[in-house]
Order: structure tokens, then C-alpha cells, then sequence
């Protein structure tokens, strides 16, 4: 496990009367998300509120679970084309991340089309298992503000059966038997395959690094 940094994580601050909500799309691990914002000193509320979410500063969707009952979701609160059209940093963590793609394999699904890449199955290997779950490195390809202070040889905590091949968008990659996209980044939405709030100072530097954005 690494916890490297160029400097240490500090309180997160999103300006006065700045606002971060939690999208419902009704995955879980909702709660450990929540724990690592109040750590840096934000508040989050989970909502599938349109108003809230339009009118946060800061919007993130968060998630373990399977992409075609999460779309089915989002599809039956009203939210997929409110999604399409955010103007604030949105981002998408584990699940979430996947969500912002075009299409995934997993089950099948047309997900919200904001990165342009289909969600592929991870592909066992001998001494290789999927899911693919544990420690592992992250290596940079982009110089991004929400990357900053990643130290050399960083690590963060993974938990997935499906990944997002690398691409133009793709900022920084992990390798389980293939190379996939670990952390993506298209304009104001943003991805991070890993789960920050498992990550230890990793995640939440990273995580404050988006609420800095």
C-alpha cells in the first residue's frame, strides 16, 4: 500500500456557499464515500433531487454494483439527460466512472455518452483474477490539476470486473493483465476507476484535488 505525496492532504475547501451532493443511483458504498468527504471537511448529501444536483457545485457519482440497474435508475429518476448537461466538475468513482462512458458489456447498456469509450470485461489470466481487487500502482500519462501532487509509484485501492480501455481521455492507467484507464478526464467530467475513499492519503488527496478543481 503507498501513501506517497509531494506535500500532505490538507482540509478540502470548495469556496462559500459551494455545495457537493452525492448522486443516488443506487450503488453502495455510498456511506464510505460520505466518511472520506466529512474527513476533509465536506458534506455531502446523497440526492436524486434534479434541483440539488444542477444546482451543486460540485457533483459525484459514486457506486459499486452493475451498469444496467444503475442506467435503469438514472433512467427512471429523470437523471440521464440532466447529467449529460452539467456545466460543474462532475465525477464518477468506481461505477460512476463506467456510467460516463458510451457503452458497457456489462449487461449490454447504453450508459450516459460523456466519455467516449465502451466498457470492457476484464479478462482472466493465469495467477490473475477477476474481479480484480487490491493495491495496485498508478502511472501517470497527463500532467491534470486533479493529479496533482501523485507521487512517483502511488497506489490506490481497486475493486472491479469491467474497465475503461485508454484512451485519449485517460490521464493516468493501472495494469491488471491488460493496461485499463484509472483515472479519466473529458472537459468537466472526471473518472476515477479506483474507490479514493479506500485509497488512504492517495484517494484523499485525489479527492481534494476535485474539490479544488
Amino acid at each position: 500500500m503507498s501513501t506517497a505525496f509531494a506535500t500532505s492532504p490538507r482540509a478540502a475547501t470548495v469556496g462559500p456557499g459551494s455545495t457537493v451532493v452525492l448522486v443516488d443511483a443506487g450503488g453502495t458504498n455510498i456511506g464510505s464515500v460520505r466518511y472520506a468527504l466529512q474527513r476533509l471537511g465536506v458534506e455531502a448529501p446523497l440526492t436524486a433531487d434534479p434541483a440539488a444536483i444542477r444546482a451543486a457545485s460540485k457533483v459525484i457519482v459514486p457506486g459499486v454494483g452493475a451498469a444496467g440497474p444503475a442506467m435503469a435508475r438514472l433512467r427512471a429518476l429523470g437523471l440521464v439527460d440532466l447529467l449529460r448537461g452539467l456545466t460543474q466538475p462532475v465525477l464518477g468513482v468506481c461505477l460512476g466512472m463506467q456510467l460516463l462512458c458510451a457503452h458497457s458489456e456489462e449487461g449490454d447498456v447504453d450508459c450516459l455518452g460523456l466519455i467516449p469509450a465502451t466498457v470492457r470485461r476484464l479478462l482472466p489470466a493465469p495467477g490473475l483474477r477477476v474481479p480484480h481487487m487490491g493495491w495496485n500502482r498508478l502511472h501517470t500519462r497527463s500532467a491534470h490539476p486533479l493529479l496533482d501532487g501523485l507521487a512517483h509509484g502511488a497506489q490506490a485501492y481497486f475493486v472491479h470486473s469491467y474497465a475503461v480501455p485508454v484512451g485519449i481521455d485517460t490521464l493516468a492507467t493501472a495494469e491488471h493483465g491488460a493496461t485499463f484507464s484509472a483515472v479519466v478526464a473529458r472537459g468537466n467530467f472526471f473518472g476515477m476507476q479506483f474507490h479514493p475513499e479506500r485509497s488512504a492519503a492517495v484517494g484523499a488527496r485525489l479527492l481534494r484535488n476535485f474539490l479544488a478543481l
